[in-house]
């Protein structure tokens, strides 16, 4: 195929060549009607370039191809039969691959290390979750993919599984043995989501992790926008075999998703594609030669345990991404958190991610000499400052046993059943009606229908006083909790 074109960037051009008034939405028209105030901060084109699909550039009924193309050339980089562009992010794109799979009532494996989209997938879905439980690794406080044995357990024990979802990378880079998980998927004739919302530039160098479409996998989501050259909410469907319908996928996919989709989205997504088929192998390859450099200036610095392919050769994780700069610095006397807010207060840069534990940097193709040494001296100042930030109150980290909680209740059922708030201190022993999700990472502890625990609450409670952002909970504070009603 030409990849060459850019089906969506050339619609595009053509309509702002021809000068078309839209008598429809988006009502600022093409900027006319923009804030002069807003267009001088995100820039005119913004909205010269925000147009309608249907009455503007193309959609997937009413249309001339030009979304179909983009597609087709989508699949055809990345080695899928099918590709769907999607401008609701990956959050909405899981749900969607979930409601593909197993409906309401159904059985569909999980991994429980999921990100709380997965979880609002299983309640919205109204799936009964069979939790595979990651490689939980003791000494980093940190949880890696499920391996292929534990999946063929879970499919033994619940042969009646619709599928399987499967998280990889994770928010730290380590990845799973893709390809074995798909065979024990494939031994019992059901298919694997695989939610790869970090690894949308896998397919495109052979120094970094095995690509799911390429491991066998049946449904791989991205997210564009995390580590591609898309702008935000950009997410990609990759289909392949047949255990999945792909006209069932795009009718899932109608029902959860905009009418009004973003001609930003495609466009992106779109001019991301030609530059990684026509350049990406090059500006992957520099930016993994960056990586390794930060990487080994990181681990001269006193008091930092930089992570790396130490773990595969542990036997932690199948592989990983060697573009997560991931740094423990517990040896500091903080916490990641804290470290995340001193880097962003002090240098004026923002960590990829950050946990009680460590933080991350993703280094992209974007990034150039100037982020390299920024991030180094910005690294090398909070390891000598280290000592001036305020010490918080400890973080009460649980055994990795902990954190499995015993499943009661369908999620669906407890979120939407009849439920009361009650103190912290009269929760243990009660199902959970909400998720309690510490925010950074995303990953709920307790999810609805869960049991809680005196040492998960121990947990949660020492984090809130330590720092701990609480989504999803009623009350962020965990003063109560909303678990569900008693008979």
């Amino acid at each position: 195929m030409d990849h060459s074109r850019v089906p969506v960037l050339e619609a595009l051009q053509e309509f702002r060549r021809r000068g078309d008034v839209a008598y429809g939405p988006p009502g600022h028209k093409q900027g006319r009607g923009a804030d002069p105030r807003v267009a001088e901060i995100v820039g005119m084109d913004v909205f010269r370039s925000d147009v309608l699909s249907m009455n503007g550039l193309d959609d997937r009924r009413q249309s001339q191809g030009v979304l179909q193309e983009a597609e087709e050339l989508m699949a055809d980089a990345v080695g899928a039969e099918h590709a769907f562009f999607s401008t609701c992010g990956s959050s909405l794109s899981v749900k969607t691959a979930m409601c593909a799979v197993a409906g309401p009532g159904e059985k569909l494996l999980l991994s429980r290390n999921a990100h709380k989209s997965v979880i609002s997938a299983v309640i919205i879905n109204g799936v009964e979750p069979i939790w595979v439980h990651p490689k939980f690794d003791t000494e980093r406080h940190i949880a890696h993919p499920p391996e292929p044995d534990d999946v063929r357990a879970r499919l033994r024990e619940h042969p009646d599984a619709k599928g399987m979802l499967l998280i990889t990378p994770t928010d730290w880079g380590t990845c799973a043995d893709i390809r074995g998980v798909a065979d024990a998927c494939h031994a019992s004739d059901v298919p694997l989501i695989v939610d790869e919302a970090w690894g949308a530039h896998l397919p495109f160098h052979p120094g970094l992790p095995t690509w799911g479409m390429d491991a066998d996998a049946d449904l791989v989501v991205t997210s564009v926008h995390k580590m591609g050259g898309a702008i935000e909410q950009s997410s990609v469907f990759h289909l392949q075999h047949d255990r999945i319908s792909p006209d069932v996928l795009k009718q899932r996919e109608d029902l959860l998703g905009t009418t009004s989709a973003s001609s930003l989205v495609y466009a992106t997504l779109d001019g991301w594609r030609r530059q990684m088929v026509e350049q990406g192998h090059g500006l992957l390859d520099t930016a993994l030669h960056r990586a390794e450099r930060i990487r080994a200036r990181l681990r001269e610095l006193p008091g930092l345990r930089v992570m790396g392919g130490e773990i595969i050769e542990e036997g932690l994780a199948a592989e990983f991404d060697p573009l997560k700069i991931v740094v423990d610095v517990r040896d500091l006397g903080i916490s990641g958190m804290q470290a995340a807010e001193w880097l962003r207060a002090n240098c004026h840069i923002d960590a990829g991610g950050s946990d009680t534990c460590r933080i991350s940097a993703s280094i992209t193709h974007a990034d150039d000499e100037e982020t390299e040494k920024l991030l180094l001296e910005s690294v090398r100042a909070l390891v000598e400052r280290a000592d001036t930030i305020e010490r918080q109150p400890a973080v009460h980290l649980p055994e990795p046993h902990v954190l499995e909680l015993e499943q009661a209740v369908l999620p669906r059922d407890a979120f939407f059943g009849p439920a009361e708030q009650v103190p912290a201190e009269r929760a243990a022993g009660r199902v959970a009606a909400e998720m309690i999700c510490p925010y950074p990472p995303g990953v709920p502890v307790v999810a609805p229908g869960e049991v809680i625990t005196a040492e998960v609450l121990d947990y949660l409670r020492s984090g809130v006083a330590h720092g701990f952002l609480i989504a999803g909970a009623a009350n962020p504070s965990l003063e109560t909790v909303r678990v569900t009603a008693r008979p």
